[in-house]
């Protein structure tokens, strides 16, 4: 298998995007990647595209012929692949791309991720990501998405004593990320006070606990790690890429407080690249809601079980700490476009290993996470990134 590194990068603004569409948004993404990297249309040799529910959010499917064909790239004939693993769609259309240039079938992939989420209700796109839990069992019976993460949330609060205040500061670390990136939904400042006297949705999660309602699209240009620099000065390789799966129903899990596709995808990424949760110098964790990014810093390893909570508030996943976590501003603050959050994550850790994040930079940083879930864990991908 051949290493993979990724050669080009783009990303479009994420948010309430009313005066673009998704053809609008995948070409304006897709053409910045091809520009980053400086290749031609005609040297991409397949593109794979996450995109979770644009049959009900614009009606439209065949995603994959669409997009070839708004990029321009439809007269070349070049395979395009829809690629759906609900909130990580996007991480999983970068493995797919790994993989295809890891084989050697593929030289050339474009990977990108595109969501068009705001026109419809909101009733409408939250009925839409309800499709990534479990149908039967779980929705019919009343539980959105925030109440399945609510369930979690409540039983890692009695268990390991974590704090409305500590997921709070989960939601203001990422908001003060989000200030510094250009591209985030959200350049607002938020308090602990904010988030606790915002509206409660689902008990213990309040409005500002929440990821939003997105537009946007990302994309990142794959080639073999051996031909990199003849593209790119400063090629970003894929040390490792890892997908695990779980029981679709939260009553099927072993552990509520856990997600086990996190532990295994990120023991797998780990080694793969042939180092520990403490070689990482910055990651992208799902934080659809606030008590995600807690779980995750604990499911990948950085902390021990049960202490999310209580790093976070002593502000150890700060920007300026030994771990930054989310400086994108993460799902919550920098917005949550489903289809494309997982290239999202692999464009904002780029960035910081190629020393280009602006006010936001990690200094010094080498060792990049990228951390992508579906649904409530059914589906968890892990990329590592190296400089």
């Amino acid at each position: 298998m051949r290493s993979v590194s990724i050669i080009g990068v783009g990303c479009t603004k994420f948010g309430e995007r009313w005066d673009v569409s998704l053809r609008d948004m995948i070409a304006e993404a897709g053409v910045m990647a091809i520009e980053d990297a400086e290749i031609t249309g005609e040297q991409i040799d397949a593109l794979y595209v996450g995109n979770m529910s644009a049959g009900r959010f614009i009606e439209q499917e065949h995603i994959g012929a669409l997009i070839a064909d708004c990029a321009g790239l439809s007269r070349l004939h070049i395979p395009s692949t829809r690629v759906e693993a609900a909130c990580a769609s996007g991480g999983l259309a970068l493995r797919q791309g790994v993989l295809a240039v890891a084989s050697g079938y593929s030289d050339i992939v474009i990977a990108a991720g595109v969501e068009k989420m705001t026109d419809v209700s909101s009733g409408t796109a939250a009925d839409a990501l309800a499709a990534a839990a479990d149908r039967e069992w779980e929705c019919f019976f009343g539980a959105t998405f925030p109440a399945l993460y609510a369930m979690m949330a409540r039983l890692h609060m009695r268990r390991y004593g974590t704090t409305h205040d500590q997921m709070a500061q989960v939601a203001v670390k990422n908001h003060h990320h989000a200030c510094m990136n250009p591209i985030a939904q959200y350049h607002m400042e938020i308090t602990v006070d904010d988030v606790l006297k915002s509206p409660l949705v689902a008990d213990p999660l309040h409005v500002l606990d929440c990821s939003p309602i997105s537009d946007g699209a990302a994309a990142v240009v794959l080639a073999p790690t051996e031909n990199a620099r003849r593209f790119s000065e400063e090629p970003i390789k894929i040390a490792g890429s890892a997908q695990a799966s779980d029981t679709l129903a939260l009553h099927d899990r072993r552990d509520l407080t856990t997600l086990d596709a996190t532990v295994h995808a990120g023991r797998a990424a780990f080694t793969q690249a042939g180092i520990e949760p403490r070689h990482v110098d910055v990651a992208e964790v799902h934080d659809c809601f606030t008590i995600g990014e807690i779980l995750a810093i604990e499911d990948l390893g950085f902390v021990e079980k049960g202490q999310g909570g209580k790093v976070t508030e002593e502000g150890l996943t700060a920007l300026g700490s030994s771990l930054p976590v989310n400086t994108s501003g993460g799902l919550k603050a920098c917005g949550h476009p489903v289809g494309a959050t997982g290239i999202k994550q692999a464009y904002e850790i780029a960035l910081q290993l190629r020393g280009k994040a602006g006010k936001r930079q990690v200094d010094d940083a080498e060792v990049g996470l990228a951390h992508n879930v579906g649904g409530s864990g059914g589906t968890a991908l892990v990329h590592i990134f190296t400089r």
